[in-house]
């Protein structure tokens, strides 16, 4: 049996009561886990008063904040439905969502207050609760419902299970529309015990919150395992590479999870000037990151990197390298981990790929998945769920081999896969090698149409040198031992930035549609 979410906080609650276990830098704020329990205790109540039942919706759209870890967990211990909703989100791109998921509340923030503006009036049945002074006249009053709460544990009619839906959270949309994925309350300890264990965590770290809360890699791999374990948690409210370097160095932390782009905007910072000391290790995920980068990170701030991969529909986290694998292993995902099952099998263009067609070491294939993290399924997506779910294994979606150590190595999504007069080409095998020139900041690989070959490949790429240009990676792809000729870009084109989703990952299919056009106008 499994505790649920809202168990495994007052278990740590009776362990270590007078230990530092939330601090909110934006309001310079710091409780303990008695206090914070009885923050979210009261909290539980307020929502209970407002008529939340058991299996309801309470959808927040909001930073990295306070009021979003104790709304988590008060939601978990009555047994509503969390629905961490993507800040970066516009109004009809929130509304969307909230159509579909029915939330009984939504609790945003200031910075967001515009967008809801536009689309309140939509939601008859949603009561929306504000955080901060000056509530609008359509809004109730956050803090003054959570300190009307008793901090005393609420009392339910029908108790909490492990097997109870404890969250819905949409997907990025980097292909279409957001589904809803369904978590229960024993995926997610399953997923803190993997992540406890991975992390060596202990009571004794201090982890930062920098990347998006409303993500599973944060919330799921990092901030719930060490309030699991009773670490403390320190909270800003949206990265910012000289925020989160003077946090680590005046609050000590020793781990926190970035996106590949987020270690790379603090690897161009000027590190000499700040104490990291107290870092002990990093964790990064959501996208790949290429070799030079994490060499650049042990090089410069001095720790190891864990690398995760993973799907919001598997908890995250399926597999895990480890320091000590980052230099044999390069360029690989890791082995999967602990009671979970990985297969790279023969991808089928029209039906769903069969988890007995499974490929020889070396062979690239779709990466199928089991294990005890996997969601319920997609929330009133029955089909959708049948066809991700098909014969009880996840399809990602995602290719890649293992080796014949059994290391997984992925090579891209299905979609983003280039076929170039016959060969395939795996955009990320090429993205590594442009990471390599020391004028490139980020870069991303896409086919482009073209009436011989069907697709060339094409690489947008941000300067890190105002002065390269595409002679000078031209040369230096042709130079490469690393890329056959077939696989060189054909098309450079510069931008500022990528366009990205929440977590980290690039989002071709914007990519696609302005460069396509522009080449078709």
């Amino acid at each position: 049996m499994y505790a649920t979410i809202g168990q495994a906080l007052e278990q740590t609650v009776a362990k270590y009561p007078r230990k530092e276990a939330l601090v909110d830098r934006n309001r310079n704020k710091r409780w303990s886990y008695q206090e914070w329990n009885q923050d979210v205790n009261r909290l539980a109540h307020a929502f209970l008063k407002a008529g939340v039942k058991k299996g309801d919706r309470v959808s927040t759209y909001l930073f990295n904040t306070s009021e979003l870890a104790t709304a988590y967990f008060a939601c978990a211990k009555i047994g509503a439905v969390i629905n961490p909703i993507n800040f970066r989100l516009k109004s009809q791109e929130l509304a969307f969502i909230l159509k579909d998921a029915e939330p009984k509340i939504l609790i945003f923030e200031k910075a967001l207050k515009d967008q809801v503006d536009k689309i309140y009036g939509e939601f008859p049945d949603t009561s929306f609760w504000y955080i901060e002074a000056d509530v609008p006249d359509y809004a109730v009053d956050f803090h003054a419902e959570l300190n009307a709460g008793s901090p005393e544990p609420p009392q339910l009619a029908e108790p909490v299970d492990e097997n109870d839906l404890y969250a819905i959270m949409y997907t990025s949309g980097t292909t279409g529309r957001p589904k809803g994925v369904m978590h229960r309350h024993r995926d997610m300890m399953e997923q803190s015990l993997i992540c406890i264990s991975a992390m060596k965590l202990t009571p004794n770290d201090r982890g930062l919150v920098t990347a998006p809360m409303f993500h599973c890699a944060e919330l799921h791999c990092c901030f719930l395992p060490r309030v699991h374990i009773g670490a403390s948690n320190v909270i800003i409210h949206h990265f910012d590479p000289k925020q989160v370097l003077n946090t680590v160095q005046e609050e000590k932390i020793t781990i926190f999870f970035g996106a590949p782009t987020m270690w790379n905007m603090l690897l161009q910072e000027d590190l000499e000037q700040i104490d990291l000391s107290s870092l002990r290790m990093g964790l990064y995920g959501a996208a790949p990151m290429p070799p030079v980068l994490v060499r650049a990170c042990k090089d410069r701030l001095g720790i190891d990197l864990v690398q995760a991969y993973g799907q919001t529909e598997m908890g995250p986290a399926v597999t895990f390298l480890f320091e000590d694998e980052q230099i044999s292993k390069s360029g690989s995902a890791g082995k999967v981990c602990l009671n979970h099952e990985l297969r790279v099998v023969r991808p089928r263009e029209d039906d769903p790929s069969d988890p007995e067609d499974v490929q020889p070491p070396g062979e690239v294939g779709e990466i199928l998945v089991k294990g005890p993290c996997m969601m319920a399924g997609y929330y009133k997506r029955e089909e959708a769920t049948e066809k991700a779910l098909y014969k009880g294994w996840y399809h990602s979606g995602d290719l890649g081999y293992l080796d014949e150590d059994g290391y997984l190595y992925v090579a891209d999504r299905v979609d983003d896969m280039i076929i170039s007069g016959g060969e395939n080409v795996y955009p990320r095998e090429v993205e590594d090698v442009l990471h390599e020139h020391e004028g490139v900041l980020d870069v991303a690989v896409l086919g482009d149409p073209h009436e011989k070959w069907g697709e060339q490949v094409m690489a947008v790429v941000v300067r890190k040198d105002p002065s390269l240009t595409a002679e000078e990676l031209e040369r230096f792809c042709k130079e490469s031992d690393r890329l056959a000729n077939y696989k060189r870009p054909r098309r450079y084109e510069f931008v500022d930035e990528l366009p990205r989703n929440a977590s980290g990952k690039i989002q071709k299919f914007i990519l696609r549609e302005q460069f396509h056009a522009e080449k078709t106008s």
